[in-house]
């Protein structure tokens, strides 16, 4: 892990991203789409609104569930 990296757990697996990411722009790196996604933060669903204001940080842990269209 480079100092540019912090380590974060997403759906159980730890990965390293880049430092200084928000929510969206996480989102984004695992190319999901925020409309798409529910994110529970640190054990809290987070509000959508909320995803450009939260900071990703060292040791956060996300489970993401993101809906497929179909039927």
């Amino acid at each position: 892990m480079s100092e540019a990296n912090i380590r974060i757990v997403v759906n159980g697996d730890a990965r390293d991203v880049q430092a200084g990411l928000n929510v969206t722009d996480l989102l984004a790196s695992l190319g999901l789409h925020p409309r798409m996604v529910v994110v529970e933060y640190n054990r809290e669903i987070l509000d959508r609104e909320q995803y450009v204001n939260t900071e990703v940080r060292n040791g956060d842990a996300f489970e993401l569930v993101h809906f497929v269209g179909g039927g």
